[in-house]
């Protein structure tokens, strides 16, 4: 630990002036946030004598309106707004092309994923021979890529960020303010016309219209305590009127058992909570970028955002290794019922450290994987783009139905979809091994 603070610090300190350090710092502040809210979130549970993977916010409804902090997907897109209108404009200066640009961006998205499926289809293939059901395993993994949605989404709108900046640099906020629309109308169609199907447009017209706020807060039309309040108080006003008097739910993610889903598919109140939480970590942008010119912050951030994606990617594949080894010993400490507050709440501590220790070699072992190798030649751009949505659409359906499933093939293992993210990778030119260490 030692040795990664150093070369962390070593890097913090050839950080060039120009760098938003507050960019990097929300990254790995929604990092926390998102880790410390699944891992509250699940509640295995072995009452009953079965198995049972349910959500807190299922028994504790108090719980549902601390969604209004801890769902920080808004914020993650933000900062890819904000990066990526940063790196687009850098390669349209240097004179790169889509294809150069894209594929350094796919590298460092899709290069972690691939060992982490690569781990799971060892971890089914092993249970699948110890006798265990292909449904728990399927459940099991569901529940541990949970965050391969975030990656399937993000990585199509970096596909559309040549069009998408185009947009911002002719018609500025027009091009936020016609997603809004285009969200609205999609709601509508969802809630009143019966048109369920159609709330799946969400994802793009809700999260491409946040990513459109980074451009903004990146050209200056987002910061500042001012305009912070407006955009947090137009935000905050659209969210209380949505979920006391609209057909919104107050979870601002997936409740087992709820009718209606705010995150699945995205619906209007990520939006106005979106605009909550730019106008407010915005408005103290400026006191944090000074705090972050400190050496002890700002390496923390560096050491953080050095194994970002490996920490996102695995925090819910350590969490599931603790409570599987729970489960081969009888189920022990699995006893606590969600549903009873106090005793719940009393051994979340030790819970949250279990799951914290089971990361930590996890993130050490596969943080190298954030610095994929390419695949040996260049790729046009419609190829790195036809990989690239290959294998978001293999990463949404193991979002949606983790890697099993009875009479799915070979030990109940879903291979054609595994093989999904696979191939498109290949297509894109990613390489799943990390370089050589020391390269």
């Amino acid at each position: 630990m030692r040795g990664l603070w150093s070369r962390a610090a070593a890097v913090a300190a050839r950080t060039p002036e120009s760098r938003n350090r507050y960019v990097d710092f929300l990254r790995a502040l929604s990092i926390g946030a998102v880790v410390l809210g699944h891992w509250i979130q699940a509640a295995p549970y072995t009452g009953g004598g079965e198995v049972a993977l349910s959500s807190t916010l299922e028994y504790q409804p108090w719980g549902r309106w601390l969604t209004w902090v801890l769902q920080v997907m808004p914020i993650f897109f933000m900062v890819g707004g904000y990066s990526n209108g940063v790196s687009w404009q850098s390669a349209r200066d240097r004179g790169s092309s889509y294809a150069e640009w894209l594929e350094v961006r796919l590298r460092r998205l899709l290069g972690p994923v691939l060992a982490l499926l690569a781990a799971w289809v060892l971890l089914g293939a092993g249970m699948g021979l110890g006798g265990v059901d292909a449904e728990l395993v399927g459940g099991l993994s569901q529940m541990a890529l949970i965050p391969v949605w975030f990656l399937a989404v993000y990585v199509l709108i970096v596909l559309l960020v040549p069009l998408t900046h185009a947009a911002w640099r002719r018609y500025g906020l027009w091009s936020f303010w016609v997603l809004v629309a285009a969200a609205i109308a999609d709601d509508i169609l969802f809630f009143a016309a019966g048109l369920t199907v159609v709330g799946w447009a969400n994802y793009a017209f809700i999260w491409v219209a946040v990513h459109q706020l980074g451009y903004a807060w990146r050209d200056g039309q987002a910061a500042g305590p001012g305009r912070g309040a407006a955009w947090a108080a137009l935000g905050g006003a659209a969210l209380v009127g949505m979920v006391t008097l609209g057909p919104y739910p107050v979870s601002m993610v997936s409740v087992p058992g709820d009718a209606v889903s705010n995150s699945l598919p995205p619906k209007l109140p990520l939006l106005a909570l979106a605009l909550v939480h730019m106008g407010l970590l915005l408005s103290v942008e400026g006191p944090m970028r000074r705090w972050l010119d400190r050496a002890g912050p700002w390496t923390a951030t560096v050491l953080v955002n050095g194994m970002i994606m490996t920490i996102f990617l695995w925090h819910l594949t350590a969490a599931t290794l603790v409570v599987g080894v729970a489960l081969l010993l009888g189920g022990v400490g699995l006893g606590a019922d969600p549903a009873a507050t106090g005793s719940w709440w009393a051994v979340r501590p030790l819970w949250l450290a279990l799951y914290a220790l089971a990361l930590v070699p996890c993130a050490l072992a596969f943080r190298r994987f954030e610095r994929s190798r390419g695949g040996g030649r260049s790729r046009p751009g419609w190829m790195l783009a036809v990989g690239a949505t290959v294998a978001c659409a293999g990463l949404a359906l193991l979002a949606l139905g983790g890697i099993a499933a009875e009479g799915a093939g070979p030990l109940g293992l879903r291979l054609w979809v595994l093989a999904l993210p696979f191939v498109g990778a290949a297509l894109a030119g990613v390489d799943p091994l990390p370089p050589a260490r020391g390269g």
